[in-house]
């Protein structure tokens, strides 16, 4: 017995208060900034979408969302973020299918350039959110910031503030960033207490979570139907959804190399973006407006009726969104894979209500985009809590849980929706 306890790995041992204080104060100042710039973005990324996709057509007496409008709006946003990656500096960053959401350290000079290409993206409509170039100009700032103000501070400190803040500020809640970390650092290794390590980052994205709230009203509450007690026909509807959404979503990570490696034969991006902007629009003219911008307003819409589709409409919209995700990621367009996934997972569920109309709306959107998550970003923990907060249901979580297991059965060891720079998948 003694030699078994010999044996046992030391505990690690605790950090003292007197170190975890001192970076309080820094955490709350990334975590303001960090969430004031994504808020100052995406509104002036709201503004110009007014324009471009209301009073402009209305005044040239075009339809807004007719096909003719959609074809001119994704190409002209196709040839405006080409001119940004073209000619600013630092060419808005680097390929962004090779990017995910722990973002490297850029140069300051890269950032504007990166800022602008997010903006006219996110107003112009192609399938992508905010995320990861958000996080990555956060990141970058936070990082030039820290180490002129405070350099005797770990330069590894400011990134992770930086994307903590940034996940806080994106989902309304520091629980977000909480889990993403947690499996970051489980798969580092890193040493020490999990909260004392968390801790610094879990400040930051509390303070970037609250900004929000008091200067915006995000929510991701879908507002379906209330969902009761579980039965056994809701968790094989669950564990069913879950897994065809993780292979449906697979099927578009296999293609997204060969879709990449097309549009990267097109060499400038004067030619690859506008090109990837005119297969956009007509992916949206095929699939209806509903199917543009990044999903998190169009998914309000299509939860507001959850009965007002047809199960083919339903699967037209889910392939379509997913389509036009990997296009956009493709072609060169700065932004992120989550908020359209989350589109494609709440079509998909929704359509196997319509298909099926005993398997609630809520058990249908959480197990889709359950299933779609897990297999675009490869993140349990997100893809979890996201699935979960659009139903607000806690009655739910034991289901999703369960419908994990065999949806990340289909999505572990196989390549990932991210890139490496010879063009390679990540596994």
């Amino acid at each position: 017995m003694a030699q078994e306890t010999a044996q046992q790995p030391p505990h690690p041992p605790a950090t003292p208060a007197r170190t975890l204080l001192p970076s309080i104060l820094p955490a709350l100042v990334v975590g303001v900034m960090a969430s004031l710039l994504l808020v100052g973005v995406s509104e002036a990324a709201e503004a110009l979408q007014d324009v471009l996709w209301g009073d402009l057509p209305d005044a040239l007496g075009v339809g807004r969302y007719s096909v003719l409008w959609m074809l001119v709006m994704l190409t002209a946003t196709g040839i405006a973020v080409g001119l940004v990656v073209w000619k600013v500096p630092g060419h808005a960053g680097p390929d962004p299918a090779t990017i995910g959401l722990d973002a490297p350290v850029l140069p300051l000079s890269v950032l504007p350039g990166l800022t602008l290409a997010t903006a006219l993206m996110l107003a112009g409509g192609p399938s992508l959110g905010p995320e990861n170039p958000i996080i990555a100009v956060n990141v970058g700032l936070a990082y030039w910031l820290g180490n002129r103000l405070i350099p005797r501070a770990p330069g590894r400190l400011w990134p992770i503030l930086a994307e903590a803040a940034t996940i806080g500020a994106l989902f309304g809640t520091p629980v977000a960033a909480a889990l993403l970390l947690s499996e970051a650092f489980a798969a580092r290794g890193t040493r020490g207490a999990l909260w004392d390590n968390v801790f610094a980052p879990l400040v930051a994205a509390g303070a970037g979570a609250m900004t929000v709230d008091l200067v915006s009203e995000p929510t991701f509450d879908l507002d379906l139907p209330p969902f009761g007690h579980p039965g056994w026909a809701d968790l094989l509807a669950a564990l069913v959804i879950s897994s065809l959404a993780a292979a449906l979503a697979m099927a578009a990570v296999y293609v997204f190399p060969y879709v990449h490696a097309v549009f990267r034969r097109l060499r400038h991006p004067m030619v690859a973006l506008p090109v990837g902007g005119v297969v956009l629009g007509l992916l949206g003219a095929l699939g209806g407006h509903l199917t543009l911008f990044k999903g998190l307003d169009q998914v309000a819409e299509l939860a507001a009726d959850p009965d007002g589709w047809s199960a083919g409409e339903f699967a037209t919209m889910t392939v379509v969104k997913l389509a036009a995700l990997v296009v956009a990621a493709s072609c060169g367009f700065r932004g992120g894979r989550i908020f359209p996934a989350v589109f494609v997972g709440v079509a998909f569920g929704l359509g196997a209500h319509a298909l099926v109309s005993d398997v609630h709306p809520a058990v249908g959107v959480a197990s889709g985009v359950l299933g779609v998550l897990l297999a675009i970003t490869r993140q349990g923990w997100v893809s979890l809590f996201t699935a979960a907060v659009l139903v607000a249901s806690p009655s739910i979580l034991s289901l999703l849980c369960i419908a994990s297991l065999p949806a990340w059965l289909l999505v572990t060891g196989r390549p990932q929706m991210q890139l490496r720079a010879d063009g390679t998948p990540v596994r």
